[in-house]
């Protein structure tokens, strides 16, 4: 095989974390406009007052088991590809075309059926292009600056998370409150604009080394070792993923039903760009922490940081339940989003200390299983939200942050039984 960019410490240049993660910031833009304010106000063309919750869940739910079955075969594929294009940019490109090509159908749907098919569409393709991008930071990032590399992606997730909501949101509250349709495209290109971009720089700019021909495996072999984990070897990267099970619930939990929740609960009347502006203050309180956050967990470990993060989340949502203004929302925000910067950065650089050497893409894609599936649980609130709504008024939300707090403190404590154990390192 032949050796990574990042084998040797001096190959690795600043400038190449960032070419590393420019399709992370086009990917991170382009979901978070999509999920926390268009498809919200979209699905409202079709979805009754009374189970606008449970239609959005239903949706998303299902885009995320289809993202949990193809993003660790994408992965798979790509760790043996021998492409002389290298092992990750073919599948990049695919599915950055392929997201360019349905994205529109968004906005052609007449009803929710086919926009459900579209969503679908979008998830198989963004995943296969996900699953192999994963594999940058293992493949070209030298050991001893992963958690850096991991600061400078989520840095840049959050960025690209953050840049088009308050530029989205008011197209959007306009299409909402009967602007017309053109707001509503305007909204749709924005994002396909930067999606391409990140596209056909990360095409472009990342050089990889490809593989010989004897790495290669038949597909069939490939697909069928996509899912496996060996438990015993593994037993550390296993409790990993249910802590991030647990945690990422907690945030896609909240994260989905913010725009519901500042619209029913604490009764804005424009609740697209108050979620924008949530939005930005949890990405501003990221953005501070991040970066040193990846630079400390190089030196003094990651389990100290994941673990403090996970009961600062908690902290965040006592501190939600008790905000009925603006202003206390927006501060509650800001603990939210050191509690999530800190975790983020700590997270991947944990994943890469613990994926299989060789496996790299199928290990993190495996970790992104676990992060859609806590995707879908948090999907299923929604019906519960309506449930118990139905029987008193915002109850369905008191129940949904217990339950965002519950898991806060169980992903912080399976952290701690993984650190018990042994060393999280990779095996050679």
């Amino acid at each position: 095989m032949a050796s990574n960019a990042g084998s040797q410490t001096g190959e690795f240049r600043p400038l190449d974390y960032v070419k590393i993660t420019l399709f992370g910031f086009a990917l991170s833009a382009f979901w978070s406009s999509l999920h926390l304010v268009i498809l919200p106000l979209r699905l409202l063309d079709f979805a009754p007052e009374a189970l606008k919750n449970t239609y959005l869940d239903l949706l998303i739910l299902t885009g995320l088991i289809v993202a949990m079955a193809v993003q660790p075969i994408a992965g798979a594929l790509s760790d043996h590809s021998t492409s002389r294009w290298g092992r990750r940019r073919p599948y990049i490109l695919l599915g950055g075309v392929l997201l360019l090509v349905f994205l529109p159908g968004i906005g052609q749907a007449g009803s929710y059926a086919v926009i459900f098919i579209i969503y679908c569409l979008l998830q198989i393709s963004s995943n296969t292009a996900q699953g192999p991008f994963q594999g940058f930071i293992p493949d070209l990032v030298p050991m001893g600056r992963r958690g850096t590399a991991s600061g400078v992606r989520s840095l840049f997730n959050i960025v690209g998370g953050l840049v088009l909501i308050r530029v989205i949101a008011p197209f959007m509250d306009r299409y909402f409150t009967g602007g017309g349709s053109s707001w509503l495209w305007l909204a749709l290109m924005i994002p396909a604009v930067i999606l391409l971009g990140g596209t056909l720089a990360t095409v472009f700019v990342v050089k990889e080394r490809p593989r010989t021909a004897s790495a290669q495996l038949p597909l069939p072999s490939t697909l069928r070792a996509s899912f496996r984990i060996d438990v015993k070897a593994r037993f550390n990267f296993i409790l990993f993923l249910v802590a991030c099970f647990f945690v990422f619930t907690a945030w896609g939990t909240l994260m989905a039903h913010a725009l519901y929740y500042l619209m029913d609960v604490v009764n804005f009347a424009r609740p697209a760009e108050v979620t924008g502006d949530l939005l930005i203050v949890v990405g501003a309180a990221m953005l501070v922490v991040v970066y040193p956050v990846g630079r400390l967990c190089d030196r003094v470990g990651r389990y100290p940081i994941a673990v403090a993060s996970g009961f600062l989340g908690a902290l965040g949502i006592v501190a939600i339940f008790f905000s009925q203004s603006y202003w206390q929302i927006m501060l509650s925000a800001a603990l939210l989003g050191v509690c999530s910067g800190a975790w983020m950065c700590t997270q991947w650089a944990l994943a890469t200390d613990l994926v299989g050497w060789g496996e790299e893409a199928r290990y993190l894609g495996l970790v992104n299983m676990s992060i859609a599936g806590a995707g879908v649980v948090s999907r299923l609130v929604g019906p519960v939200i309506d449930f118990f709504n139905a029987r008193s008024p915002d109850l369905g939300y008191q129940v949904m942050l217990l339950a965002c707090f519950i898991c806060f403190i169980a992903g912080s404590l399976l952290l701690l039984r993984i650190r018990g154990r042994r060393s999280a390192q990779p095996a050679q």
